[in-house]
């Protein structure tokens, strides 16, 4: 890469962060909610707990998703070429990968959004 372009010491990791961050949050909703159950409250225990502590998850990765969106949506406005970003340069390569992180953010958000919902249709452990 050109060393005129700021990635040029990054690696491929902030492409695949936010989805890392959907997976992280997936799975620490389901494991609370699931321990809560087990070892707290028992079958007909409430959630509201579960909720506010899902919600806290919730909010924190979409925060984590929208910083590295903002990133890649910056990469991809780098430079005054226009769509696509099929070039074989090293600007090219840099839009295209921050499209690419810009849409993975979005659809990690959302990832995110539906997988809280979840929590809001339960009240109970049963």
């Amino acid at each position: 890469m050109t060393p005129d372009l700021p990635e040029a010491n990054e690696s491929l990791l902030s492409t695949v962060a936010a989805p890392a961050i959907w997976a992280a949050h997936f799975l620490l909703s389901y494991i609370t909610a699931a321990v809560w159950c087990a070892k707290v409250a028992g079958a007909d225990g409430s959630l509201v707990a579960v909720q506010r502590a899902i919600s806290l998850y919730t909010v924190l990765a979409l925060a984590a998703i929208g910083l590295i969106g903002w990133r890649a949506w910056g990469r991809h406005r780098l430079g005054d070429s226009p769509p696509p970003h099929d070039q074989d340069a090293p600007g090219g390569r840099h839009r295209f990968l921050g499209f690419a992180g810009a849409l993975l953010s979005g659809l990690s958000a959302l990832a995110v959004i539906f997988s809280a919902l979840a929590s809001l249709f339960f009240g109970s452990c049963r």
